[in-house]
């Protein structure tokens, strides 16, 4: 399942991962920001922290580490990530996963 048109119009962010990897649609407030990822290929995600984020998975399998616990997300499965805790994970090609960050500037907005 791919994300609607309207999702994939909305602007994407600057990320440190290239485009053939990841791809991404942004929604923006002062108050925080909503991130649909979709990952083209396996992505490893290295071990960082940031304010508090929520996200949920769509489609694809993800193995997160938050904290001293690891877990597998699939379909329908939700994370919590408390601010400042250390977190990473490996994505499986093809997973799409929705991100709330309580940052708005998280990663800046394209364009």
């Amino acid at each position: 399942m791919t994300y609607p048109d309207f999702i994939t119009g909305f602007p994407s962010l600057d990320v440190p991962f290239p485009e053939d990897v990841v791809q991404t649609a942004v929604i923006r407030s002062d108050a925080g920001l909503v991130a649909f990822f979709t990952f083209l290929q396996d992505f490893e995600l290295p071990l960082h922290s940031h304010l508090a984020q929520w996200g949920t998975v769509v489609e694809g399998e993800i193995e997160l580490t938050i904290g001293d616990e690891t877990k597998s997300y699939g379909p329908g499965d939700s994370y919590s990530i408390p601010a400042g805790v250390e977190h990473g994970g490996k994505i499986k090609a093809g997973s799409r996963v929705i991100d709330v960050f309580e940052e708005p500037d998280r990663y800046p907005v394209k364009g």
